[in-house]
């Protein structure tokens, strides 16, 4: 199994400097990708832009939304073309993931409707592919800059129900999981591969999923107070419970790397609760991978 490193665009407070450096050392250290969380109405920086400023720093690290949420963006030539011009940028790097959010703020201050996300998301997809894949559009030709990847970047696809496990079969590399523990990755994985046999897809598709931690000696308040924070809108209890599943020691990193693993995920992203650069080295260093 792969390990992902998430760069701490939404800990509030994080700056350009802990966020280009977090993104230095987690290449350094090897990790496979780097992740970003998406939002709109907080003070995050948002996921195109950070994985841009992190391409700009870096040469090999994949880089990978988890997620971009895709249906609040009203123009999705525009987001067609502003992922294809990070897949250019970063040299082939992208891997592109999306899903639909759950905050009706985020789509309200979008002025795009909550209701039938799931659909336009899907015509998104459709019409995004068309782009990367050269379709003329007007005078000039075709929406560019052509994607390094051929076809555009892969697409993972976040969700938990059987519409986006079906999404993933129709327009999917893979399947991305939320926060959530690795007994759901366990009950979910193979309804993913189900979806993905009636479709008449090959093979099986990737499975990937993200995870909170924080290390250090302020760990569990970090962790805290990063994740009340931005899970305060389901309720004290609910994110206090997400807080309290924070790996915020080396045995509970190790722990929940090697339930994932045992469970089938081929990439596990952990997403730090500080912003802190040095969260890279302090989790590589849990984890085993190299300076």
């Amino acid at each position: 199994m792969e390990i992902g490193f998430g760069l701490p665009n939404a800990v509030p407070g994080v700056g350009r400097d802990s966020l280009l450096e977090s993104a230095r050392r987690a290449e350094r250290r090897g990790f496979s990708s780097l992740g970003t969380i998406g939002r709109l109405v907080y003070p995050n920086f948002e996921c195109i832009v950070s994985l841009a400023a992190a391409a700009a720093v870096t040469e090999r690290i994949r880089l990978m939304p988890t997620i971009l949420i895709a249906p609040y963006h009203a123009n999705a030539a525009l987001l067609a073309k502003q992922v294809a011009s990070l897949d250019a940028l970063s040299g082939g790097r992208l891997v592109l993931g999306v899903g639909l959010g759950a905050r009706e703020d985020d789509y309200e201050a979008s002025g795009v409707p909550y209701k039938g996300r799931g659909r336009r998301l899907e015509q998104q997809l459709e019409e995004m592919k068309r782009i990367w894949a050269g379709e003329e559009r007007g005078y000039a030709g075709a929406i560019g800059p052509p994607p390094v990847q051929e076809g555009g970047p892969p697409i993972m696809i976040g969700g938990g129900g059987d519409a986006s496990f079906e999404r993933v079969a129709r327009y999917g590399a893979g399947w991305l999981m939320a926060a959530l523990p690795p007994d759901q990755f366990v009950a979910s994985a193979p309804k993913v591969d189900e979806a993905w046999k009636r479709a008449g897809r090959p093979g099986k598709p990737r499975k990937a999923s993200i995870t909170y931690f924080a290390l250090g000696p302020n760990a569990q308040a970090a962790a805290e107070k990063d994740l009340k924070h931005y899970y305060s809108w389901l309720g004290d209890e609910v994110a206090s419970m997400i807080a309290g599943g924070a790996a915020t020691t080396e045995d509970a990193v190790r722990t929940v790397a090697q339930a994932f693993e045992d469970a089938g995920c081929d990439e596990l992203l952990f997403i730090p609760a500080s912003a802190e650069p040095e969260q890279a080295d302090l989790l590589a260093e849990a984890v085993g991978l190299g300076a």
